[in-house]
């Protein structure tokens, strides 16, 4: 049975693949501070700090490669709503008396969950 956007085993998949994203950037030393932070204008999936740079990272599973690679997702469009999306989270934070991030770096984590196999993970810092 073909799945679709949003339906629950599409939803499954997503929440595995940022899992296993969140325990890769905790492997790497990074200190995941937000997970699917939402506002009315949208969702980033996960938010880390790297030392004193805030990480923002875009998430993209997938069970195949049939219609590409995970993170071939990220179009020039969806990086620029990811920025902007960044900049309510950071001027959120500081409001509420935190950030002090010295930089902000945006990642891609592109993440394979292939049937009975070992995730495949691939991070791109600084994608865009």
């Amino acid at each position: 049975m073909a799945t679709t956007r949003g339906t629950p085993d599409r939803m499954g998949l997503g929440r595995r693949g940022e899992d296993v994203a969140a325990e890769h950037l905790a492997a790497r030393g990074l200190d995941v501070l937000d997970r699917n932070w939402r506002c009315r204008e949208g969702e980033l999936d996960l938010v880390a700090a790297d030392g004193p740079r805030v990480v923002v990272v875009e998430v993209k599973t997938r069970s195949g490669t049939g219609f590409g690679v995970p993170a071939e997702a990220v179009t020039p469009v969806k990086a620029a709503r990811i920025r902007r999306l960044a900049q309510r989270w950071l001027a959120e934070r500081h409001a509420a008396g935190g950030s002090g991030f010295a930089e902000v770096r945006f990642d891609v984590v592109a993440v394979l969950l292939a049937a009975g196999g070992e995730p495949r993970v691939e991070h791109y810092e600084g994608a865009f």
